[in-house]
């Protein structure tokens, strides 16, 4: 009696916990995306489905596909960058694991805002990259680099990498080398022995990272903002505008869901291609 009673003591606070701060507000979210806008504030407890039409009007359905443009480009690039540096960091030894992993953790410790606040510093006329630039000679006058689309991809590359980079470690730091090695035993070429065994062994980890990274580079609008000087326009930032600005509260709780439900389905593939419960990287 006395474990069941511990237990309970244990379990019950992380049930409530979930219960008022996650179901409870994703819940709210849903019922509040079928109601009707007030006219001046609030909304009004009326059931509508207006709030779903309007997503697919060409002004709203222009805004996802120019998330979707970035957060396949932004995808692309980070699976360039992560995959083979989470691939090569679970080769190393346990002493450079570590250290690499405090390296990756480091930027976590700076609020992600002041960070992004450091490219404008890089990427302004006359900034760090254009002396560095000029001073090699390359070019011969400063680059319009700030509030431009590579800017905002080269500030969702930098913000979502070590997803990438712990999603992929996590895999391959699990995956037995000897298999690898009877690949080339049995004469496989590198590239064969990497297609056939290390691809697919650490393909949940590459399908994770690229969940982990995918869907947040659609909502990161203070990137988008910081960087691209409110030329891209997200997801993210369409539901803030709709929240602070138009107080268009049910619309904005309907784009939310619209994201919440793609999160969903590409968790859902995830689990059909790995079999498994559990992103890779999280756990």
């Amino acid at each position: 009696m006395k474990k069941h009673s511990k237990l309970w003591l244990t379990v019950v606070p992380l049930y409530l916990f979930t219960l008022l701060f996650v179901l409870g507000p994703m819940i709210y979210m849903v019922v509040l995306s079928f109601q009707t806008r007030a006219e001046v504030w609030g909304v009004v407890n009326q059931f509508t489905l207006d709030n779903y039409k309007n997503i697919f009007h060409p002004v709203y359905l222009q805004t996802f596909a120019e998330s979707f443009k970035l957060a396949i480009t932004s995808t692309l690039f980070i699976v360039a960058i992560g995959y083979p540096f989470g691939y090569f960091m679970a080769k190393l030894s346990p002493v450079w694991k570590k250290r690499m992993m405090m390296l990756l953790m480091i930027p976590f410790w700076t609020s992600s805002l002041i960070r992004m606040y450091g490219w404008i510093i890089i990427f302004r006329a006359n900034g760090t990259l254009d002396k560095l630039l000029m001073g090699l000679g390359l070019t011969q006058t400063p680059l319009k680099l700030l509030y431009t689309y590579p800017a905002v991809v080269v500030g969702m590359v930098y913000a979502l990498l070590q997803f990438m980079i712990f999603a992929v470690y996590s895999s391959a730091e699990k995956m037995d080398w000897s298999l690898v090695e009877a690949a080339r035993d049995l004469g496989a070429s590198p590239w064969q022995a990497f297609y056939t065994v290390t691809l697919k062994l650490t393909l949940p980890g590459l399908l994770s990272g690229v969940i982990l990274t995918f869907i947040p580079s659609m909502g990161l609008f203070f990137i988008a903002d910081i960087l691209g000087g409110n030329k891209v326009v997200l997801v993210g930032s369409l539901i803030q505008d709709q929240l602070m600005k138009a107080h268009n509260w049910p619309f904005a709780a309907a784009l939310s869901v619209a994201l919440m439900v793609m999160t969903t389905l590409m968790i859902a593939v995830y689990k059909r291609v790995t079999h498994s419960d559990e992103l890779e990287g999280l756990l």
